[in-house]
């Protein structure tokens, strides 16, 4: 009883502890969730129609592609410059991928298994399947359907887990690789039936038809004079304000723009010094005599040149000029150089020449068991069965450990660079020194391999050199020199008031008033300047930037303006809309002095506009560029509804005033057919249609775009 008088007593403290312990409670699970939610915004990279594309979705798509755009190049790593063209590839499929979902979805169109398993491995595989060269059958040159089922079975999940380990990485890659493009059938299909269902419901009419080949049917020869307005005076054309911001208004959905920065920017080259010139070509000199007299010159090669040395013989085909020049009047031994060129010291050797195939076609049949004994021994058995007259084909069908088992082992055509490269030095040798027909053992990296020469080309010159290259490149001292000077620039020139005026000064290059967008992958043509403009886009007006290494240059830049997403100012566009207006008042005024003078001759006109009479044939109602004039769709209505022999009225084009004369007719020969007509319209409205329903839906989605965040 007295411990529940004590509770009593003390309930308000209690309530308060309470209290205090489930706001911390609530509290705490609202951090949290809030931690998350700003975790989430952190990593979205864009939003379209209200689906988030995340950071991780986003990357791992990119990686995807640059693994497919790997496989089918052959290299390992790309340069900026393709690699923000793969980005960007990327974000046009994601956001197309789901406007044309959220459209898709709507109306009912679907992809289905059944239909995807058709266009993969059925009865109508996919053109873009059709079209691969891994598919084609090696002798037609044509696709070949069991060559596709035969790969979709090696990159079966069972055969991959069966496989050698050395192999399964290479099998894993390709099943990617083919897991992408099975994606894009049939994200290609989904959107072939979405435009196919457009198309269809714009149909050629036969007045359409009729329309359309009789502008082109119909052509005319003119002769013709223009006085151009640049002969009147810009100053003497009066253009309102009023008048500007009426045409602006007519225009503006012409003037949307993205978020935009105006910046200026300083950009030094990092050049080499004359020093570090004189030192490379010391380096190289020094090389010369030991260049001259050593007969293996591998290790001296790769040791001094940014070109490894190649144990292999070339055709002259193979060398550019300067080494070509070289190769094919020079004896062996004979050394070039050093010559120098484009920052670059050059030395050549010619090692050995010979007369010998430039390629020979190889079969394999590639071993690969569980110990080297067990190949050892069965390589030893398959060469006694091929002794006595065993199909080398079937046997590697039977035997052959890789995919060109299904070829009967052929590998194709080698020069002996392609063997160097693509297998090793003992492959090479023995490829281009077996006989036509006979077989020979070598082992490899992947295996041991039963090697069978099926063709070899015509004997050719072919030449080894050794090549030492040296590029001349900023010694650390120059880069440091370049870099000390412009910092202590920039430590003395912060205010982007004075930036001008100091870069001058400094004899520095200063570039104004350049406008850019998120989407500009570098400033200027400056390579690798992307992390340039991620910085405008972080930065308000006045800023000036520390320095960039941007590739071989080093760059400051400064923040002069920014302007939101929208529409461009009337300010902005001003200059481009009075020029128009001008011109407008150009034309009224030179046409209406034309028409008051009531001339009846081209000679007059010419003279009356202090020009000469010209002439130009085959001008249709459809023609887009008249030759010798430009593109002026005024003249070209003119043209198409007038009279033979009859003088035009003045027409104002967009560069000056015409006056006309239709000296004679062209009429196509041939027939018109309603039937073929219609068909060419409906082509011509399925390309349009096709090409611009994706763009319309894109137009017309809702995208925030928070790239330049994180690329």
């Amino acid at each position: 009883m007295a411990t529940l008088e004590k509770i009593r007593s003390k309930a308000g403290l209690l309530v308060l502890v309470v209290g205090v312990a489930l706001f911390a409670f609530i509290i705490g699970d609202f951090l949290n969730s809030g931690s998350t939610y700003f975790r989430q915004s952190q990593e979205r990279i864009a939003e379209v129609d209200g689906e988030v594309i995340n950071i991780h979705d986003y990357q791992a798509r990119i990686d995807e592609m640059t693994e497919m755009y790997k496989m089918q190049t052959g290299q390992t790593s790309f340069p900026d410059e393709t690699m923000a063209q793969i980005r960007q590839n990327v974000f046009d499929m994601m956001v197309e991928d789901i406007v044309l979902g959220e459209a898709t979805e709507k109306i009912g169109i679907e992809v289905s298994p059944e239909e995807l398993f058709d266009m993969v491995q059925g009865e109508n595989i996919s053109p873009l399947i059709q079209q691969m060269p891994m598919f084609a059958n090696p002798q037609t040159g044509v696709f070949d359907r069991n060559a596709l089922l035969n790969f979709l079975k090696a990159i079966d999940n069972d055969n991959i887990a069966s496989m050698p380990v050395e192999q399964q990485d290479q099998l894993i890659k390709a099943r990617n690789f083919w897991l992408f493009w099975e994606k894009n059938i049939k994200r290609q299909r989904l959107e072939q039936k979405y435009t196919t269902l457009l198309t269809k419901a714009i149909s050629a009419n036969k007045l359409d038809a009729k329309e359309s080949f009789d502008e082109n049917a119909k052509s005319a020869d003119i002769a013709y004079a223009m006085q151009s307005y640049s002969t009147i005076p810009d100053s003497t054309i009066q253009v309102s304000k009023g008048e500007i911001e009426k045409l602006y208004n007519q225009r503006k959905e012409l003037f949307k723009q993205k978020e935009t920065k105006v910046v200026k920017y300083i950009s030094v080259d990092i050049r080499p010094s004359q020093e570090d010139y004189n030192n490379a070509q010391k380096d190289i000199e020094s090389l010369k005599e030991e260049f001259s007299a050593k007969e293996n010159v591998a290790d001296l090669v790769n040791e001094n040149s940014e070109v490894p040395y190649v144990d292999a013989f070339f055709t002259e085909k193979s060398f550019d000029p300067e080494l070509k020049q070289f190769a094919t009047t020079a004896a062996v031994g004979d050394v070039y150089g050093p010559a120098f060129e484009n920052d670059r010291y050059r030395m050549f050797k010619l090692i050995a020449k010979t007369s010998a195939p430039d390629s020979v076609k190889v079969s394999h049949i590639m071993l690969v068991g569980s110990t080297e004994a067990e190949t050892a021994a069965l390589a030893d058995s398959l060469m006694g069965v091929l002794k006595n007259g065993g199909d080398f084909a079937e046997l590697a069908k039977q035997y052959s450990a890789d995919q060109a088992k299904e070829r009967g082992g052929e590998l194709g055509w080698f020069t002996e660079v392609t063997a160097l490269r693509g297998v090793n030095e003992d492959f090479k040798n023995v490829i281009f020194s077996t006989p036509i027909n006979e077989i020979a053992v070598v082992k490899s990296m992947y295996g041991t391999h039963l090697v069978k020469v099926t063709e070899k080309t015509a004997n050719v010159t072919k030449y080894k050199v050794a090549d030492i290259d040296m590029t001349v490149t900023p010694s650390s001292k120059t880069y440091s020199n370049i870099y000390n000077d412009l910092n202590q620039f920039l430590s003395n020139n912060r205010d982007i008031a004075k930036l001008d005026t100091a870069a001058k000064n400094a004899g520095y290059n200063l570039i104004s008033n350049v406008s850019i967008t998120p989407d500009n992958q570098v400033l200027g043509s400056i390579k690798g300047s992307r992390p340039v403009v991620r910085w405008a886009f972080q930065n308000d007006n006045g800023s000036v930037s520390d320095i960039f290494e941007c590739d071989d240059k080093f760059v400051i830049a400064a923040v002069e303006k920014s302007m939101p997403a929208g529409y461009a100012p009337l300010e902005q566009v001003a200059a481009g809309l009075k020029a128009e207006l001008v011109a407008q008042k150009k034309g009224d005024k030179i046409a209406e002095e034309l028409a008051a003078k009531n001339l009846t001759t081209v000679d007059a006109y010419a003279q009356a506009m202090n020009s000469s009479v010209d002439s130009v044939k085959f001008i249709s109602f459809g023609t887009r560029r008249i030759s010798g004039i430009g593109v002026e769709p005024k003249l070209n209505a003119a043209v198409a509804l007038a009279q033979v022999d009859q003088v035009s009225a003045p027409v104002k084009g967009n560069n000056g005033v015409y006056v006309f004369k239709v000296y004679a007719e062209n009429k196509d020969s041939k027939e018109y057919n309603e039937e073929n007509a219609v068909r060419a319209w409906d082509a011509n409205n399925t390309y349009r249609i096709s090409f611009q329903a994706i763009r319309s839906l894109i137009d017309k989605a809702d995208i925030e775009d928070n790239r330049i965040r994180f690329y």
